[in-house]
């Protein structure tokens, strides 16, 4: 899925995913007046919004883009009804030949880091059957519980040609009270950057690794210093646009053949039509104000890398 994703990236010219992470005031009154008029102001109700929102966003977007990023808790805050709408969303999105990174943040050991990844990632037996669950092409994981947490993904990744964004310096202010520890004098980030070097050089693609990374828009010098420790990773940059990350910060998670990153930006597309600076679209045309917002996050992107 890697070899999918590096071809989807040079085809579009845009290393860039949506986060498909909606909240129930992204969504405009339209949409959510026609699922409560359906279904009530109900779990189901809220989830068929949030299905309906996604897909308008997603038949405007999908020809600009190449990889979309639902975050699973946004989906999971609804019960049942919001895990029907992600996987709707996830498979309408594979419709589009778009891949699915699945931001779902797992850790565990065990029977059960595997069972996450099966659900994610796999196929679960079912008698003498095998069905995909979820079925994403990437997941992002947790590495707190070390390397007894990632093996179960890793094994699934080599089986069914899948990938994984490990957590390793996030985006959040507070992301230093651990990631920056140090330890032996070196902060605790660049260690698990090195593990995920490790562990990517068990399941490569032709250039990079199943294995990849998640390292924040907002902490720019420390991307630098982590393209350099795992060159042979993709690397999933959060925190553009909203969070503060702009073009100019990112030519350093990129690696010299403009590859090797992916920079997501979330409300800021999907609710683009609340800015000042898309506000002619208004709320019927929401949309049409993302897709906007994708086409100045390539330009930017482009103008920063072609002037690095």
């Amino acid at each position: 899925m890697i070899q999918k994703l590096i071809s989807k990236i040079e085809k579009t010219h845009a290393p860039i995913v949506v986060g498909l992470d909606p909240m129930l005031n992204y969504i405009p009154k339209q949409i959510q007046e026609k699922a409560f008029k359906e279904y009530g102001e109900t779990l189901k109700g809220a989830g068929e919004a949030i299905w309906q929102y996604n897909k308008e966003i997603i038949d405007h977007v999908y020809d600009l883009i190449p990889a979309v990023k639902p975050q699973i808790a946004m989906y999971e805050q609804f019960g049942i009804e919001g895990l029907i709408a992600f996987k709707k969303t996830v498979d309408y999105c594979k419709e589009k030949d778009l891949v699915v990174i699945g931001d779902v943040k797992r850790g565990d050991i065990g029977s059960t880091s595997a069972a996450y990844a099966v659900g994610h990632l796999g196929q679960v037996q079912v008698g003498s059957q095998k069905y995909a669950g979820f079925d994403e092409d990437f997941a992002t994981v947790n590495p707190y519980l070390g390397t007894d947490g990632i093996k179960p993904f890793i094994d699934v990744c080599k089986e069914e040609k899948k990938g994984i964004f490990v957590l390793v310096k996030t985006s959040n202010p507070s992301s230093g009270e651990f990631q920056d520890r140090l330890i032996d004098g070196r902060p605790l980030y660049e260690i698990v950057g090195e593990h995920v070097a490790a562990w990517g050089e068990e399941c490569m693609g032709d250039k990079y690794s199943y294995v990849g990374a998640v390292v924040g828009a907002t902490y720019p010098e420390q991307g630098k210093i982590l393209r350099k420790i795992m060159p042979k990773a993709f690397i999933l940059v959060p925190g553009y646009g909203a969070q503060g990350g702009k073009g100019k910060d990112l030519v350093h998670f990129f690696n010299e053949d403009g590859l090797g990153a992916i920079v997501n930006s979330s409300r800021g597309i999907i609710a683009a039509w609340k800015q000042e600076k898309y506000a002619k679209y208004g709320e019927a045309a929401f949309a049409e104000a993302s897709r906007a917002a994708v086409e100045d996050m390539i330009a930017d992107i482009d103008g920063a890398l072609k002037n690095r």
